[in-house]
């Protein structure tokens, strides 16, 4: 995927956290600011079909919880992977 210009206006005091962090963190200011414009964009999508939680009838009220953290943990896990995987595609 190819990177596409734009104008964005921000706060000074925003700009000079990002110029510090990039200092600190010896990258560019850009790549902080597409990092975050990734994590923005990703934050606001929508799916187009609704998430579905598996069902559980053990007799046990905190088998079914147990069952939906570790759930909800792979459903993350898959996140942060492409979330990975598109920051390596936008540095190559």
């Amino acid at each position: 995927m190819g990177l596409k210009r734009t104008t964005v206006y921000a706060d000074a005091e925003d700009l000079a956290v990002i110029k510090a962090a990039a200092a600190r963190e010896g990258v560019a200011e850009a790549e902080i600011i597409r990092e975050a414009i990734h994590l923005a964009a990703l934050s606001k999508r929508t799916w187009d079909t609704p998430l579905s939680w598996p069902k559980f009838r053990s007799g046990d009220p905190g088998t079914a919880a147990r069952a939906a953290d570790t759930a909800s943990g792979d459903i993350w896990d898959e996140k942060a992977r492409a979330y990975e995987e598109t920051k390596r595609r936008l540095r190559a």
